[in-house]
């Protein structure tokens, strides 16, 4: 037998097969196979039956010669010979064992792809394979990395049956089966983001493991997002970037609620845990916003560079901020005066947080290091040494033992926060991070990099659990929604994005109402200083990207089933997206 990587480049020449059989065959042996309780298709197809169901379909066609019927009777002979050598071959195939939609098939699927997408018989080859996964459960991966296959070159698969499918490990992103027979299909560990259900029959579907991460792509700032945060309330979102602009983003409709401008880049925003105030830095100043009245009520100064980061303590009395002269700043909330200054980093410190209980503060530093702090006694309790390059991030578990941090050697580090030692060191980063932080649960890590992409980390086990890619620039900043169940991710390439990743579920505004938490001290947004409406002439809409997004309006549901992989029934998802769904024929009838 040959070896696997002999197996991946003859791929294309054992498709090739169907060059040597008429698409009509496929058809005909696809229609009998439909009315077969046999379920293997190899027997099936090695009996004297086949040939006799196949001389009864071609006598029945109309409009056809008897020699036109003799000449398909002899071709359909020799095709079925040739059908059952293929799927003979097929079935030993790694094509048939692995998921080709796995990253490490990527760059052997593109090559095909390339190969195969103008082959018409290719094609038709494929829908035969999707439609063999109904009737013999031996091809089901086969038939899984067909859809696959056929999804990917964007073959027009709107208005067809795939009555009763069988589709495991696999993706099906973007899919379009628009007005598509799928009654009866069974889905098992399969992607399903940005599929296209509209007017689907999903009548009796045993839909299960399915992952879907619905994405929001907001686009209105005109240059690099530094920092995003959700509102209180869930309702509104909020960005910041090197425009020099704070965006309020109403995420019901879409529209800027609010600007915000800055002296210049804005790097840093936070509420106080109050939620009476707001800070931003901006320049060499930390500017104080009283968000009930929507003025500013205080300019802190006392940084002679940019102000890099803001964190209100858990008790909104004080405020720590950074800049790119080494040192921290400590400020009283109520007087509005510098409290201290934490001397210690020899470089620029781009990044402070308060502890959960706020009696440490940690700061990570461009000279590699990450100091704790004692905030009573203003004093440095210890240093952090483990990576070897900038701290760009650090941000305390919620429970105050674990601090994670963010470097440009491409790490990241979780820290005993007690000892002061490295606990675990997560690489998957292939660039800077520059961003981290943890869900409120505490479970699970987030980080953003300069490679573009944001990774989920399992805090326990420090292994890497989900991989997001769609920003076209690097990330900088990722935030848990109070909720745990959406990460805002802001880019350089002027775009955030909302990712659903816990329950798999529409991002509804009216299901976003957790209450505020704190997170690395991210940043977040007055909500009452509108401006009027010449002030936002130059600003975008929010844009809500449909890529990523289910569609299933009147999507017929009857029975079944519709799980994600955490045992989530979807079903209130797929009516919030319009479809109709009844539990019995009776219901049908009625309505």
């Amino acid at each position: 037998m040959s070896s696997q990587n002999d197996q991946k480049e003859d791929l294309y020449l054992l498709l090739a097969q169907s060059k040597d059989f008429n698409e009509s065959s496929l058809h005909l042996v696809s229609q009998i196979l439909k009315g077969e309780k046999n379920q293997d298709c190899i027997e099936f197809l090695s009996l004297d039956e086949i040939h006799r169901q196949v001389e009864q379909k071609i006598v029945q066609i109309e409009n056809s010669s008897l020699l036109d019927k003799e000449q398909m009777l002899k071709f359909g002979k020799n095709d079925i010979k040739k059908i059952t050598n293929f799927l003979n071959k097929i079935k030993d195939h790694d094509f048939n064992r692995e998921n080709y939609a796995a990253d490490g098939y990527k760059e052997i699927t593109q090559v095909l792809i390339k190969k195969i997408s103008q082959e018409k018989k290719i094609i038709e080859l494929l829908k035969f394979l999707v439609h063999l996964t109904a009737f013999d459960q031996m091809y089901i991966q086969c038939g899984s990395n067909s859809l696959y296959l056929l999804i990917q070159m964007k073959v027009d698969l709107k208005e067809q049956s795939f009555e009763k499918i069988r589709i495991r490990n696999t993706q099906l992103l973007g899919a379009d089966f628009v007005r598509c027979d799928l009654s009866g299909s069974q889905f098992d560990n399969v992607i399903i983001s940005g599929i296209n259900l509209n007017q689907a029959n999903l009548s009796n579907c045993k839909w299960r493991n399915l992952r879907i991460n619905e994405v929001m792509v907001l686009n209105g700032h005109t240059n690099y997002v530094n920092a995003v945060c959700f509102s209180n309330d869930g309702n509104s979102l909020a960005s910041s970037g090197n425009d020099n602009f704070i965006l309020l983003w109403c995420v019901k409709t879409g529209k800027i609620k609010s600007i915000f401008k800055g002296q210049r880049i804005v790097k840093a925003v936070s509420f106080s845990p109050n939620d009476t105030l707001l800070a931003f830095g901006s320049d060499k100043f930390v500017y104080l916003w009283n968000r009930k009245i929507g003025k500013q009520i205080s300019k802190l100064i006392g940084h002679t560079r940019d102000v890099n980061t803001i964190c209100f303590s858990p008790d909104s009395i004080s405020l720590a901020s950074s800049d790119n002269n080494k040192c921290v700043f400590l400020w009283d909330v109520r007087t509005r005066q510098q409290k201290a200054k934490l001397v210690g980093h020899t470089n620029i410190v781009k990044s402070a947080c308060f502890s959960p209980d706020g009696t440490t503060l940690a700061s990570g530093s461009a000279d590699y290091s990450i100091r704790l702090w004692d905030f009573k006694t203003e004093k440095q309790k210890s240093k952090l040494d483990g990576h070897t390059s900038f701290i760009y991030s650090v941000c305390f578990s919620p429970d105050g033992t674990i601090l994670a941090s963010g470097s440009s050697d491409d790490s990241i580090g979780l820290w005993d926060v007690k000892t002061g030692q490295m606990k675990a060191k997560l690489y998957g980063h292939s660039s800077c991070v520059n961003s981290v932080c943890f869900s409120p649960d505490g479970t699970t890590l987030a980080s953003g990099g300069n490679d573009n992409s944001i990774h989920l980390w399992d805090v326990k086990t420090g292994q890497q659990k989900y991989q997001f890619e769609g920003h076209d620039g690097a990330v900088q900043s990722v935030c848990f929604s109070p909720g745990g169940k959406i990460l805002a991710t802001g880019s350089y390439d002027k775009s955030i994005r909302l990712w659903d990743v816990i329950t798999g579920q529409q991002i509804l505004p009216s299901e976003n109402r957790q209450q505020f938490i704190r997170i690395q001290c991210k940043p977040y947004i007055l909500s009452n200083n509108i401006l009027p409406d010449s002030a936002t002439s130059n600003f975008s809409t929010l844009l809500i990207s449909q890529n990523y997004n289910l569609q299933a309006q009147r999507a017929l549901i009857q029975n079944g089933e519709f799980v994600n992989y955490q045992g989530v029934d979807l079903k209130k998802l797929f009516i919030s997206k319009g479809s109709l769904v009844r539990e019995n024929e009776k219901e049908w009838e009625q309505n």
